[in-house]
């Protein structure tokens, strides 16, 4: 029976990889689940307790202290989850350790199974990300790992021209449209239910994360965000937490204050993949700079105002709208994206894998790898 470990640290994160260790164990293998990160964060949730409800069994937990959100502390964190995960690996001792993302946690879990000799499979490399830190830690994970699972061509490519065996390189979608066709998705009346408001359209979906690399300040940042909201006094606001980047208490203490004085606005630091995928469909525009909004959004047919150069590089669709983190350009590109003419045109839009089948081929892939010679050289262009 093949060990193999699956490490998350976020909601979004174990949201897309879900499906794939469900079809891990159904096929038999010995699923190893160690949760770190914001999963054991308060502040971000307790997401772990999801994972629990869920009814996995989490093999090892591993707290990495996110008491802050400052580039010293996270840089602390990255050490003491690096020591936690190793002592983790070294005592489940899997064959393979699957990682997904781009994440500085992701960085730290590579780390420790590098050092211990445990061959990394990595989803979603290969993509571009040019506003974020994430984009070196997703590059520095290709790196560290022996296999890759990009999501499409130009992800594949890009792997490979890093110096990765092209052998090693399996295109095989996106795992996070395997919830849209799993997953069975909210009515309007019970997501309403959930949320306790109504869905009066226009209905707007907001997740905005730090973009670290702007020389606007973060609080500067969300602030001209929700300005732009205020624009639309009639519209429905759906919003849910940043992330645990540097400044993402920042983003939300003032989202949390914003919502609280605002008719019909829900909030909440995480909605989970069935909350957030619902709230997506029945949602008129995403907005944000979220990953989702450039991937599920799409794939729902729902259109994306994405803001600002976090997700500069990653693939484009007609449904989506770039703008400036300006309230001014995030306001007319709202208005674009309502507008009876862009919603008519917007259709779903899915080059990232057939729906349903991804987590399966990865699976397939996983359980099929030889791992008896694990020596990596350089391919040359």
């Amino acid at each position: 029976m093949r060990k193999i470990a699956i490490i998350t640290g976020t909601r979004a994160e174990y949201g897309l990889l879900y499906w794939t260790m469900r079809e891990l164990q159904e096929r038999g293998a010995e699923l190893q689940l160690i949760v770190t990160g914001a999963h054991l964060s308060p502040d971000h949730g307790m997401t772990v307790k999801q994972i629990e409800a869920d009814g996995w069994i989490v093999a090892a937990k591993v707290d990495m202290k996110l008491s802050s959100d400052q580039p010293l502390q996270l840089a602390r964190s990255m050490g003491t989850g690096l020591s936690g995960i190793a002592e983790a690996l070294d005592r489940l001792k899997p064959d393979i350790a699957v990682i997904l993302g781009d994440r500085y946690e992701m960085l730290a879990v590579a780390s420790a199974a590098a050092i211990l000799h445990i061959p990394i499979a990595h989803i979603h490399g290969g993509e571009e990300t040019e506003g974020a830190q994430d984009n070196a830690w997703r590059h520095a994970i290709t790196k560290l790992s022996y296999w890759h699972f990009p999501p499409y061509e130009k992800a594949r490519q890009r792997i490979v021209q890093m110096g990765e065996n092209p052998a090693h390189v399996f295109t095989v979608g996106a795992p996070g449209i395997d919830n849209i066709a799993k997953l069975p998705l909210l009515s309007k009346s019970d997501l309403e239910k959930e949320f306790g408001i109504s869905l009066i359209s226009p209905v707007l979906l907001l997740t905005y994360h730090p973009e670290e690399l702007s020389g606007i300040p973060v609080e500067q940042q969300i602030h001209m965000v929700l300005a732009a909201l205020e624009a639309f006094p009639d519209a429905t606001l759906l919003i849910t937490g940043a992330n645990a980047d540097t400044g993402g208490r920042v983003i939300n203490t003032i989202l949390q204050s914003f919502a609280a004085k605002r008719p019909r606005t829900f909030f909440r630091m995480s909605y989970g993949s069935l909350l957030y995928l619902s709230a997506i469909k029945h949602c008129d525009v995403v907005v944000g700079n979220s990953s989702s909004a450039m991937l599920e959004a799409p794939t729902l047919g729902k259109t994306t105002v994405n803001i600002g150069d976090r997700q500069k590089g990653r693939l484009r669709l007609p449904s989506i709208i770039d703008c400036a983190c300006d309230k001014e350009a995030i306001t007319q590109a709202i208005r674009l994206a309502l507008s009876p003419e862009f919603q008519k045109n917007t259709k779903p839009s899915n080059p990232f894998g057939t729906p349903g089948e991804v987590a399966g081929n990865i699976a397939q892939k996983l359980l099929s790898l030889k791992t008896d010679s694990l020596r990596k050289e350089f391919h040359e262009v």
